[in-house]
């Protein structure tokens, strides 16, 4: 069923032996990660990007203004799939990261045993457990989702990858491996596409179902994360859309943001990025418009499959018992330079399968807006993202925004909340570390969470802690700063000279903090 998949790239039903939604009482969970989507890319977060249907689950759910994640792509999903920070999971920096060869404990190059995947929690209750996506928590077998809970498996268990042709490498030391359980997948069909290959194999795995037990689908997209490749149909709805350049782009963001009241209260604007020319100023435009016409276009893929996938779950009866949670790893994306790089530097044209290009800076301030700074970083254009909860009948009142702060590491905590699981304290004879995550369901009905004293964060150097209003930040080698978040959301205006009391103390807790999880200094 998979191979023909991978072959046609088109979906196949076939009916169910048994009706899940007939006798399950507990609800399906599907869990979709975006890859480097940035906190405006999504219409109901104030692109221009056309994407109805996560608008829709937004419309219809409950939207996050105060969502955070842990700065990049391998903590992040340490941290989401095990309600932990990501140091204490293993995996404090990236899986390939020089770190990780001085046996420190919160630096491996896989999650450890002292925490536990949502999947082997969920799976050891009766749960199915599927996914279809992106891994990145550990290259070798030992690490991949098969061993950390999960029954089924499709995708690329290392990091971004040509979207076309797997084996189409940007440099020689990037092999990537696309699998399907633990059985490496050398070759794809001419007409293979990532975004969709993942959308069709999740299909495929829940209509395997032959029982009338719950699954627990993990829907880890690979979109929009460089190289810069969509199919033409999608790119051509965007030919033009972006002439006006990135000063205007943002702005109209930011304002369709104020509209829609994303915030209580107005965030402020951050300057464009320092390093980001003016539009008018640079020689070749058509280029940099058509970068972003690419981009976009992978994101309205995205949210196409995402459609195909609740359409499926439609037409099964299944879509009034399942909540559906969307969210991205991290800020968009600012690497190699202020218009990004061309990896394959050939001449072809940005978005098919020869070219292998990505954005830069300049488009990454825009998809942030309106925060300073990118993936990577812990300031808010890093670590914000958009967050959708959807759930038929049980999410009150239906469109709400709140603003209430939340993490990854809250997903856990509110999936066991709503099936009625405790989490473990021991698992496979390993005693497994306590929960850092808060469950979000009673904002999903419409209350307050319980409050947590501080969120704090870690990544190559770059630092933050968050309690009430206050946070203090701090970028590698740099110096601390420390802003008021509920007036300067955007962190334009640093008061750590007016407020130096007040940083001393986030910060002696933040150095708790770093002891408490096994932060070391990045090298």
């Amino acid at each position: 069923m998979l191979q023909d998949i991978i072959k046609k790239g088109s979906l196949c039903f076939i009916p169910f032996a048994t009706v899940l939604a007939a006798k399950n009482d507990r609800p399906n969970i599907v869990l979709i990660l975006a890859d480097d989507l940035g906190f405006s890319d999504l219409g109901c977060y104030g692109s221009e990007i056309n994407t109805p249907i996560v608008d829709s689950l937004a419309n219809n759910g409950i939207r996050f203004s105060n969502f955070y994640n842990s700065a990049r792509s391998c903590p992040s999903r340490a941290s989401l799939l095990t309600g932990l920070y990501p140091h204490q999971a293993g995996m404090g920096d990236m899986v390939y990261s020089a770190m990780n060869k001085k046996n420190i404990s919160g630096y491996q190059s896989k999650i450890n045993n002292r925490c536990v995947t949502i999947a082997e929690v969920l799976k050891g209750n009766g749960y199915h457990t599927l996914m279809s996506g992106k891994w990145h928590l550990g290259d070798s077998i030992a690490g991949w989702p098969t061993r950390r809970g999960f029954d089924k498996y499709f995708g690329l268990i290392s990091g971004a990858s040509n979207y076309f042709n797997i084996s189409k490498k940007a440099n020689a030391g990037s092999e990537r491996i696309l699998a399907s359980n633990e059985k490496r997948i050398a070759t794809v069909s001419s007409d293979f596409y990532m975004t969709e290959a993942i959308t069709d194999s999740a299909v495929a795995m829940i209509n395997s179902i032959a029982d009338d037990k719950p699954f627990f689908l993990y829907l880890s997209y690979t979109a929009p994360h460089w190289p810069l490749q969509a199919r033409q149909s999608d790119i051509d709805q965007y030919k033009g859309k972006y002439d006006i350049g990135w000063d205007k782009i943002r702005q109209e963001r930011y304002q369709k943001q104020l509209k829609i009241h994303i915030f209580d209260k107005d965030p402020g604007y951050s300057d464009r990025n320092e390093d980001v020319p003016l539009w008018d100023s640079l020689p070749d435009k058509s280029l940099a418009a058509s970068k972003m016409e690419v981009y976009a276009a992978m994101v309205h893929s995205l949210d196409r499959e995402v459609g195909k996938l609740l359409n499926y779950l439609k037409q099964q009866n299944l879509d009034q018992n399942t909540l559906v949670i969307f969210l991205s790893d991290n800020g968009a994306c600012h690497e190699d330079g202020v218009l990004g790089f061309d990896r394959f530097n050939n001449g072809e044209p940005v978005g098919g399968a020869n070219s292998f290009q990505s954005y830069g800076e300049s488009w990454a301030n825009v998809c942030n807006a309106p925060f300073r700074y990118f993936k990577q970083f812990t300031h808010e254009g890093g670590i914000s993202n958009p967050a959708i909860f959807y759930w038929p009948e049980h999410i009150k009142p239906k469109g709400f925004v709140t603003k209430e702060r939340a993490h990854l590491m809250d997903v856990m905590a509110t999936i066991l909340d709503v099936t009625n699981i405790k989490y473990p304290k021991t698992y496979n004879g390993n005693e497994i570390i306590p929960s850092n995550g808060v469950s979000l369901l009673p904002v999903l009905k419409g209350e307050k969470t319980s409050n947590r004293k501080y969120l704090a964060w870690e990544h190559e150097g770059n630092k933050a802690i968050m309690a009430g209003d206050w946070k203090c930040v701090k970028e590698r080698h740099g110096n601390w700063e420390l802003y008021n978040l509920s007036r300067d959301r955007a962190e334009r205006f640093n008061l750590i000279s007016k407020y130096p009391h007040k940083a001393i103390k986030l910060i002696k807790e933040y150095e708790r903090w770093e002891k408490k999880v096994g932060v070391v200094e990045f090298e």
